[in-house]
Parts: structure tokens; C-alpha cells; sequence
């Protein structure tokens, strides 16, 4: 099997992760087994948005986290110790998300905090993770981590940001739809991150924004935002998040008709939707942004086809005990990458405790090359320790009768930027 991550540290090089799994214990399972049962468990401390505006990608975060860590356990656990994952809400809200980051530290006795998907909530937590030199690991999107706002305690290893999304989709927007783009976002960090991304990449691939529109995140009805749109755009550019997303694509095809500008959308818009749902009818012919095709494609790797089936996911994207339940597939899939970059920087490490936590974090950024492979099923990536940010593959989507057919992939190296922060730098 491959090497899943290319690392060097003071601690000695990872450990190869053969067959997708475990690192290359000599002992027998039995014995294995029997080891890590006798020693305490690895704590992972999962901030996981159960309620709020995130719950929908909360729960499937959930459910791909305890698959991921199912097949650890089975496979070993990490350094022949089981891991253990203990979950606290934090209601996508950033007072609570620096509330639960302080009990993962002082009442759980966690190794290191992870799963915070939702921007405002990583900004709210991070410096509490800092203080109390917790690592923690998000699984956010938000550039805030590349961006050098956070500390060196917080990382984002399995899952790209939106700065490097939207300057590797801009290219594909000006150069197959259009060049007079209005976007529409979410009024709080995650839509900045798009708003402040957007404008310079249109215009560097001879385009221009020409309007931008923020909606609250909490809004249920958008028909009052969409005569903001002026006439001359050429091109639609919508990411939304939240509860009303369905709402929100409905009422955009209800005002728009037949006569539509281009659409190109983030699919956080439909997000743990169906897209064949009635009345998104009009979406025919949009092109999607997907962090990870939802639909299986006719290309599908073997590595999609092992993570489909170890989260319970068909190849719509919804649950194969219910095809009306949706996944939030092109995120979700970071929770799964993060925690197998977790267990391959504690092996790096040779962890053992609370004091090893510094190793960690410098095993980690030693972290290089990411090989596409059943820890990594999205696809090979590219992992930059001075910025605590990955980088990998983008795809776009094309909606045809009710299927999300993939019709570009990015490069990696169409994602890079140059760095903003050197964390290595910092003290711990």
C-alpha cells in the first residue's frame, strides 16, 4: 500500500499505514488488542455543532467520526491505545465553542479538541485552545488558520480552505460563463472569507464582482434580497448555509424563471439536500462547487467507494438506511481525513500524554505530501506546516436531470497562495 503522508520529525519518520489502516505494528491483532485495552485511551474532544445553524453538517460530522474511529479501533487504535471520542454541542455558537474547548482541557482530560466546522465558532474557540495549549484540529474551510489570525496550537490538516477554493474555481466561472459576477453569501466570517477571496481571483481571470450581496445566516426568507442583483450580471455566484438553504434555491428559481443569469454555486447551498428535491428543477445546467462529488461518478475511485461504505453513505450521498437523508458529503469528509492525520502525527510523535502535545503539533508540520489513499479518499493533497493549512483538489459539477456530474478537477498547485503566517515560529 501507499504512504498516505510524507513526514520528518525529531521524534523519526511516520510509520507506513498499511492497507488504509493501522501503522506497521509488528504484533500479532490478538496482542494488540490486548495491549490497548490495558492502556487509557486516546481522548479526542469533538466540539460538534448538534444544534444551531450547523446541526445538519453537526450530525453527519458526527457519523463520519464514528466511522472513522471504529475502523482505528479495529485496526489497532493509535500507538496500541484505543481512542475514545467524547462530544459536546456546542450550538454553532462561539461562546459555548470556547466553553466546551475549556472542558475538553480541565474536566475530560481530552489529548487535543477537533470537528469545529462553522467560522465564527473557530474564531470564538481558538484562542482558548491556545491558552490552555490544547491542539485542535478544525475542520472549518475558513482561511482563518492560513490567514495567521489563530495560535500554533490550531490546525486545519483535512480540508481546504475557501481562499484556495474560490482562486482554483475563478478561472472556470470567467472563462465558461461569464465575466460579470454578483455574488450572494452569509453575512458572518465563512461569507468574508468568500466576499474577500472572490473579487481579487474574478479579476485576476478578467472578470470583475460587480455586486455583493450578504444575507443573515439565520434568514428563512431571501425573495427581498434578489431584486439586488443588477440586470447586467452575467453570472450568479450563491453560498449559503443554514436550515433555509432548500428555502433559499426555491425562491431563487421562483424569482429568476427561464430568464437566468449563469449559476454557479458553493454546494453548501444544498448541503444535506436533495438535489433532485421538487422545485429545484431550475438548477438544470448550474454548475456546483463540491469539496467531494456527492454522486458517485463513472471515474469513482476505489478509495470513494471503501469511505462510502464505511460511513453508510450510497452513491447518491444519502444514508443507505434512508435515501431521504442526505449527507453534507463535500465537508464531511474532512472529519475522516483529520482524524487519520491525528493518529499518523501521534505515531510521528510517539505520543504518550499531555506532555507529548508539543511533539504533536511539530509532528504534524513536518507534513508534507498526503497520497490519495483510504485515510485521504477526497484525493492527494499537499500539507503546508508553516500555515497549519492543507491543500488538494477541487471539483465543479455540472447538474444534469437531478445528477451532480463532475466536469473539472483542479490541480493542487492551482490552489496555492503565498503564505500569510510562519507558525512554526511561534513559542508554545
Amino acid at each position: 500500500m501507499t504512504k498516505p503522508i510524507k513526514t520528518t520529525t525529531r521524534r523519526g519518520a511516520l510509520k507506513t499505514l498499511a492497507g488504509g489502516a493501522a501503522g506497521a505494528a509488528t504484533l500479532p491483532l490478538w496482542a494488540r488488542y490486548g495491549q490497548a485495552q490495558s492502556a487509557e485511551p486516546i481522548r479526542i474532544g469533538f466540539q460538534v455543532h448538534r444544534t444551531g445553524i450547523g446541526a445538519a453538517y453537526g450530525r453527519w460530522y458526527d457519523r463520519t467520526t464514528q466511522a472513522a474511529v471504529k475502523l482505528i479501533n479495529e485496526e489497532g487504535g493509535i500507538n496500541g491505545r484505543m481512542v475514545e471520542i467524547v462530544a459536546e454541542d456546542d450550538g454553532t455558537d462561539p461562546k459555548r465553542g470556547a466553553e466546551v474547548v475549556e472542558k475538553f482541557a480541565t474536566q475530560h482530560n481530552c489529548d487535543v479538541g477537533y470537528g469545529t466546522l462553522f467560522s465564527h465558532v473557530v474564531v470564538g474557540s481558538a484562542p482558548r485552545a491556545g491558552e490552555l495549549k490544547l491542539p485542535y484540529f478544525v475542520v472549518s474551510e475558513g482561511h482563518h488558520v492560513a490567514s495567521g489570525m489563530l495560535n500554533r496550537y490550531t490546525l486545519q490538516p483535512g480540508i481546504t480552505d475557501v481562499k484556495s477554493q474560490v482562486q482554483a474555481m475563478a478561472p472556470f466561472i470567467t472563462g465558461n460563463l461569464g465575466k460579470k459576477v454578483t455574488m450572494v453569501f452569509p453575512d458572518y466570517g465563512f461569507g468574508y472569507d468568500h466576499r474577500d477571496n472572490l473579487g481579487p481571483a474574478i479579476e485576476a481571470s478578467g472578470g470583475e464582482v460587480i455586486a455583493k450581496i450578504a444575507i443573515p445566516p439565520s434568514e428563512t426568507s431571501f425573495t427581498k434580497y434578489f431584486p439586488k442583483i443588477p440586470r447586467e450580471t452575467e453570472v450568479l455566484y450563491h453560498v449559503m448555509v443554514g436550515p433555509a438553504v432548500l428555502t433559499f434555491v426555491k425562491e431563487l428559481g421562483e424569482f429568476f424563471g427561464p430568464a437566468r443569469p449563469e449559476i454557479f454555486g458553493f454546494i453548501d447551498s444544498l448541503e444535506a439536500v436533495d438535489i433532485a428535491s421538487p422545485g429545484l428543477e431550475f438548477l438544470d445546467g448550474t454548475y456546483m462547487w463540491e469539496g467531494m462529488p456527492r454522486h458517485a461518478q463513472e471515474d469513482q475511485s476505489e478509495f470513494d467507494r471503501f469511505y462510502r461504505g464505511k460511513v453508510g453513505v450510497d452513491a447518491r450521498g444519502a444514508s443507505v438506511s434512508d435515501p431521504t437523508d442526505v449527507s453534507t458529503y463535500a465537508h464531511m469528509f474532512g472529519c475522516w481525513e483529520t482524524l487519520f492525520v491525528i493518529k499518523a502525527g501521534m505515531e510521528a510523535a510517539d505520543y504518550r500524554g499531555p506532555d507529548d502535545r508539543a511533539a504533536l503539533i511539530e509532528a504534524v508540520e513536518a507534513m508534507t505530501e498526503m497520497e490519495h489513499s483510504r485515510q485521504h479518499p477526497q484525493g492527494a493533497k499537499l500539507f503546508n506546516g508553516k500555515t497549519h493549512q492543507v491543500f488538494g483538489p477541487q471539483f465543479i459539477s455540472r447538474v444534469e436531470d437531478g445528477f451532480l456530474r463532475k466536469v473539472h478537477t483542479t490541480s493542487i498547485e492551482d490552489t496555492l497562495y503565498p503564505d500569510e503566517v510562519d507558525y512554526t515560529t511561534q513559542p508554545f
